[in-house]
This record gives structure tokens, sequence and C-alpha cells, in this order.
């Protein structure tokens, strides 16, 4: 084994720095539309009439690079000078929501002189991975005025677990209630809260376990504004990098946060500048949707319309008909990334016997006969072109028959648009548990790879 490189090691560090700004879908979406922004992109509005895409085939400047935010959603794209009306597009797909917990209506809740959040279970998380960890709240408060305001508390809850003398089989099988087991706590009655107001204007202090309180100190608003949320539950331990050589590097969200930062590092450096001009025979876009988790079915899922509207968008700026527009998706293409499964070494059955991706051995391509990926052979081949233009190596991942696999927005994009889609990711462990790890030289690999994708 070596010792990760500094690139690898530079991307990891922002790779972590990326999932600390982005303890929600919401977050996410704001981080990546800011970094955007701050190498030129421009944000629109979907309200608002767009400019033309620019290229040969529009009426605007030559090229162009763009960015659009739709709640926990974000797309960004940028158009070479040349683009034509039947000029492809490249398109890198990925989620910015994980599993985990979200806020319920009437929030404050408590019993034996503890406060407590009402929380409800989201997707599919390892429940026993979120005990004993100082967690945050983080997500939005609309407000009556419709002003939405970003919003995290820090360090707040615990889910605490029952001491084994309490329930001495708990290390022969732990069952937890989803209802009755992981209401956090996040203060005592009898204690004095911290500085702020409630929604009187009376010390933050004797709100009673108000969390909407708690929220909108945090969010500097008072707590008789808000008039809608969306807040998660998210881990606050920092991403670390450890084991033997560095190899390792643990945190929160890698799911799918890891996919989307590699497609950000990669539009950034294919997207050109305004004295450096896109790379490349494609329109590379990053399509980072919300609730892949709990089934895409939202307007800012992938099931919803979101994609197809930006690229309708995009082709009319382009001045394509609608034969144009056929032609173009049907050049297309869409790599749907998201983490998979390395193979476990302590459950090494759970594995299918041929098929054993391993973390630091790069990205993986994802295959299920019953089309849960929806990668098919021409999809491997443009896979394979593009990780060996990048000079990383790649795996195949195929689940056991006996043991099904997961599902990603491949298969949905692929539906919607008739592009041709195909399933990657990077190999983890702890898949869905509060903390995953990642091998340090895998998510770089995945960037590489999505550079080449985005060249066309």
């Amino acid at each position: 084994m070596t010792d990760p490189t500094p690139h690898e090691r530079a991307h990891a560090q922002d790779l972590a720095t990326f999932v600390e700004a982005s303890p929600s879908s919401y977050h996410a979406a704001h981080e990546v539309a800011r970094r955007l922004e701050a190498a030129g992109f421009e944000r629109l509005d979907e309200t608002a009439a767009w400019p033309s895409a620019g290229g040969s085939g529009g009426d605007g400047p030559a090229g162009g690079r763009y960015v659009v935010v739709r709640d926990g959603a974000v797309i960004a794209w940028a158009v070479p000078a040349g683009a034509t009306a039947t000029t492809p597009f490249a398109i890198l797909g990925a989620h910015t929501d994980s599993p985990g917990f979200k806020l319920k209506p009437r929030p404050s809740v408590g019993r034996e002189g503890w406060w407590q959040a009402g929380v409800e279970v989201y997707g599919g998380p390892l429940l026993n991975s979120w005990l004993d960890r100082e967690l945050e709240l983080a997500g939005r408060l609309v407000t009556v005025d419709g002003e939405e305001h970003l919003v995290r508390t820090g360090p707040l809850l615990r889910i605490p677990q029952l001491a084994i003398h309490l329930d001495r089989a708990a290390n022969d099988g732990l069952a937890l209630d989803k209802q009755q087991h992981t209401q956090p706590v996040w203060g005592l009655a009898s204690a004095s809260g911290p500085a702020g107001s409630d929604a009187a204007g009376a010390p933050h202090g004797t709100s009673g376990g108000d969390v909407l309180v708690e929220l909108a100190h945090h969010a500097g608003v008072r707590a008789s504004e808000i008039a809608g949320y969306d807040v998660v539950v998210a881990d606050t331990q920092p991403p670390r990098v450890f084991g033997a050589h560095g190899a390792f590097l643990a945190s929160g969200r890698l799911d799918n946060l890891l996919s989307v930062h590699a497609g950000l590092v990669a539009l950034l450096e294919v997207a050109g500048t305004p004295d450096r001009p896109v790379e490349g025979d494609a329109i590379p876009v990053l399509a980072a949707f919300d609730h892949e988790e709990i089934g895409s079915e939202s307007r800012s899922g992938a099931s919803g319309p979101f994609l197809a509207d930006v690229l309708d968008r995009v082709a009319a700026g382009l001045g394509a008909t609608d034969e144009e527009r056929h032609r173009q998706l049907a050049a297309s293409l869409c790599v749907s990334s998201d983490v998979g499964h390395s193979v476990h070494p302590n459950y090494p059955e759970r594995h299918d016997p041929a098929n054993r991706p391993l973390a630091g051995g790069g990205p993986i391509l994802k295959i299920n006969a019953n089309q849960r990926y929806t990668t098919d052979a021409h999809g491997a081949a443009a896979w394979a072109r593009a990780c060996a233009r990048a000079g990383v190596p790649s795996q195949e991942f195929v689940s056991k028959n006996t043991v099904p696999c997961g599902s990603t927005i491949g298969p949905l994009t692929a539906t919607r648009l008739g592009i041709r889609t195909v399933d990657v990711g990077v190999p983890i462990l702890s898949m869905h548990s509060a903390r995953e790890l990642t091998a340090v030289v895998d998510p770089w690999y995945l960037s590489r790879a999505v550079v080449e994708v985005f060249r066309g």
C-alpha cells in the first residue's frame, strides 16, 4: 500500500469541507451554487426569462455557464462556444439527501423532565448508528413573508442508548422502536436555555423546550414568523482521514454528497472561464436531485420534471426544433453516480462470489439484470472509455442473487428522458450509517472519470 497522492488527499479534504457545509439537502444545493457562482457561473431564476444559451445555434453570446436551484436540488451546466442545436448533453446525476431523521409537525415533545424533539425516520438509516452522537438540526425555514432561511443549530441533540445494566440482552440483538426509541433529547426542563427570544420576546430559557424557538434563534427570525419548515437531523462529527497510510475517510452523508462533490469538481475543471473555453464537444451538466432516499417522487426529485425542464430551456436557447431536440437527447449520456458496496471483510458471504469490488480499487460500474441499475452494454463501454482516458482503475458490482440490491436515479432518468444512462459509484462500507467509510483515493478517481465524461 502506498500513501495517497497530494491530489487525492486534497480532494478528500475538499470533500470533507463540502460535507461539513452541507448538513441538509438545502445546504448542499446552496453550497454547490455558491462555489459555482464564485467561479463565474450565473445563477438563474426559474420564474424569470433565461438568456440564450449562446453557441452557433442561438442569438446570445457564445457559450455560457449557469446554475439553478430548485429547493434541495441543483442543476448546473456550461455551453461550449461552438454548441449547436444538436450538441449532446453529458450529464452527471447524483442526489443531495441522505437517510436519517426529519423534524415532525409539533416537534416540541418530552417526558420525565427531558426536552425532546419529535422526529420521523427519513429513508432507510441504520438506526443504531445514530445512537449516542452529538446531532444538529439543519434545513430551511419559510417565514410568513415567503422568504426562505437556511438554518443549522450546531451540536444540540442526542439519541441516548439504554445502558446495558437496564437491558442485559442488548448485545444479543438490539431492536429499536422507530417511535419510542429514536426521539432525541436536547435539554432539561429544570435548566436555563441558551440566549435568545421566543415568539413573544421572552428570554429563550423560558420557552419551555420549544424546538421552533431554538430554530428561529439560530436563523435570526422570530418563532411567530415561521410558517413552514423542512428540517432534518445531521451528525456533527467532522469527517476524518485515518488508517494505515491515511487510507480511509470517515464521514457522514457520503451517500451521496461524495458523488455531488465529484461532479462539482469535474464541472469546475471543464467549464472554463471567461478567458478559457469549455472543454470538449458536449454540454456538461451536473444534476443533483433531492429525495432519492425516499423514492425521488417530488418536484426536486429525479422522478420530477426538473432535469427535463432545464434541458428543454437550454435546447430552446440553442434554437433547437423538436426534431433537433430528439437528436440531441439521442446522442446524450447520463452517468448516474451513487455510492455502492465494497466487499465487507466481516460479512464476505453477503457479496457475489465473483464480483467483489474493494474500497481503493477505483469506481464501480453497477449492473443488475432487472434494471434496478440501468447499465447496458453501450453504457458500460462508454464508462470504460472514460476510465481509460482518465487513467483510473474500475470495478464491477452486481448483487448476490439472494441479496436484492437497491436502486438509483439512473432508471428514473432513463425512463423520463430516454437518454442512455449508466450507473456507477464508489465502493464504501457502512452505507446508510450516520458515519460511512470510503477509501481516500476513490472519490478522486471518480472525479477524474467524470471529467472525461463531461468532455464528451
